[in-house]
């Protein structure tokens, strides 16, 4: 199993317990682009041009976001 796949079935079975730096590695390993920051928000853009902004919470990803970005794979309804 690659690492990919360890972290996108890590998040799957337990998004609130992933950390922000996985969420964000997750997030490279699927092509998206890190575009800068605002505040505590950092601002993630899509292979298809889809803006999220996500944050951390106490050093984890928050579950919500988490949710949000694995249905943007899953469908890969990231344009």
């Amino acid at each position: 199993m690659t690492r990919r796949e360890k972290l996108l079935t890590k998040a799957i079975d337990n998004p609130a317990g992933l950390s922000f730096r996985e969420l964000e590695a997750l997030l490279e390993q699927y092509g998206w682009v890190f575009r800068r920051q605002s505040g505590s928000h950092r601002i993630w853009k899509s292979p298809g041009g889809a803006i999220v902004p996500i944050q951390p919470a106490n050093g984890g990803a928050k579950e919500y976001q988490v949710k949000q970005i694995l249905r943007m794979l899953e469908n890969r309804d990231d344009s």
